[in-house]
C-alpha cells in the first residue's frame, strides 16, 4: 500500500462493485450492459428503464450476488457440525439454569442420543433448541470488568 497498489481484496472484489454502482447510477448504459452480459445475468426491461437507478442495481446485484446463498454458505462454512458435539455440550444445552441433566425427567434424557446421532430418519424424534439473544455491552462481560 505504501506504493500506491491496492490490496487484493480491493482489485478482485471491491473495484467490480464499485465500477457496477458507478456505472448504474451514472446511467452509463454501455458500460452497463458490457457488465450484465460478462455476467450472464437478464435483468428485465422494467428493471432497466426504472426511474430509480437503485431499482437497476437491485436487480443486477440480486442475480449477481444473491444474499440467500451467501449467508447459506457462510453459515455451513463457519459453524461447526452438529455431529461434532460434546455430550457434556449437549448436557448443558438441555439443562435450564441451575438444574442438572440428572434431575430431567427419562423421556428427556434419552433424547440426548438422538441429539448427538442428529439422524434426519423419519422415525427419529424432532428436537428444537430455542434461543433468545440479546446484545449487551463489552463492558458489562465479567473478563472486561474491572477487579
Amino acid at each position: 500500500q505504501s506504493k500506491g497498489k491496492k490490496p487484493l481484496f480491493v482489485q478482485l472484489v471491491l473495484d467490480n462493485i464499485w465500477s457496477l454502482y458507478e456505472a448504474v447510477m451514472k446511467r452509463d448504459k454501455e458500460k452497463i450492459e458490457k457488465i450484465v452480459t460478462s455476467l450472464g445475468l437478464r435483468i428485465g426491461a422494467r428493471e432497466s428503464r426504472h426511474a430509480d437507478p437503485k431499482v437497476h442495481l437491485n436487480a443486477i446485484c440480486s442475480q449477481w450476488l444473491p444474499v440467500s446463498d451467501a449467508v447459506l454458505s457462510m453459515v455451513c462454512n463457519k459453524i461447526p457440525s452438529p455431529l461434532d458435539i460434546t455430550a457434556e455440550r449437549v448436557e448443558k444445552l438441555m439443562c435450564v439454569g441451575a438444574r442438572t441433566f440428572d434431575s430431567l425427567p427419562p423421556e428427556t434424557r434419552e433424547l440426548k442420543s438422538a441429539f448427538m446421532k442428529c439422524s434426519s430418519e423419519g422415525t427419529a424424534p424432532v428436537i428444537v433448541f430455542v434461543s433468545k439473544m440479546f446484545p449487551v455491552d463489552a463492558k458489562a462481560l465479567p473478563q472486561n470488568k474491572p477487579r
